[in-house]
């Protein structure tokens, strides 16, 4: 079974020419396709060498673990912090794979991990994956808080697009060019969905405006690619 998943992950990475962005939108690319430029890993200096530049993608090489996350792998994060923004990449993951997209990440010694503050959408095969029969845990979702308003996920191996938007208090989801979830950001019924979740424990988690965008290392293989952002 190793070496079948290491096989269709190989034909994932075969086809990851990244396409061209869309047209000047006010949106500004935050990955240039060939190098690591803006981007470190989380509470590091540089970044893991799980994660790999093949094709005009960012790929996280997962064949070898430490633990849950890939060996000399853990989440990659902007070096920029955002606040009011508008996020727009693309995203696809190896079979039975997991990640995410964090955001609003806050990079200290208190937080072990991105989600420790920042909510995630979540990365994830639905098709193969344990996650996916856990309510609030399907690719798309706001994670453990907000499920899909519906499901518009690719299979494995093939490309999503995903959205971001956080702007002023409000929060929307976009996948695949459907809003899939749309909440407030910040007041008392944001506060109501943490306290609901697992990260009801987590001081901090949720609590900022402003902070860094992160890719998630949850020890399966997944690639990223036209990676932009729109200042809001």
């Amino acid at each position: 079974m190793r070496n079948i998943l290491i096989l269709a992950a190989m034909s994932i990475a075969a086809g990851c020419s990244s396409s061209k962005p869309g047209s000047d939108d006010g949106f500004v690319s935050i990955f240039d396709g060939k190098s690591f430029a803006g981007w470190h890993s989380y509470n590091r200096t540089g970044v893991g060498k799980a994660w790999k530049i093949e094709n005009g993608c960012i790929r996280l090489d997962a064949s070898n673990k430490a633990g849950w996350q890939a060996t000399d792998g853990g989440d990659i994060v902007t070096d920029e912090a955002y606040e009011n923004f508008h996020l727009q990449l693309e995203w696809k993951v190896a079979p039975k794979g997991n990640s995410g997209i964090i955001f609003y990440v806050q990079e200290s010694a208190d937080y072990k991990h991105t989600w420790m503050t920042g909510p995630e959408m979540q990365v994830l095969d639905n098709n193969g994956h344990p996650d996916a029969k856990i309510y609030k845990h399907r690719a798309g979702d706001l994670y453990d808080m907000i499920a899909c308003s519906q499901e518009t996920v690719k299979p494995a191996g093939e490309w999503n697009k995903a959205e971001i938007i956080a702007n002023k208090g409000t929060l929307e989801f976009r996948l695949n060019d459907v809003s899939v979830v749309k909440t407030s950001y910040g007041d008392e019924a944001w506060r109501q969905l943490i306290a609901g979740s697992k990260f009801k424990s987590m001081p901090g988690f949720g609590s900022f405006s402003k902070g860094k965008i992160a890719l998630q290392d949850h020890g399966d293989d997944v690639w990223f690619r036209n990676i932009r952002i729109r200042k809001l």
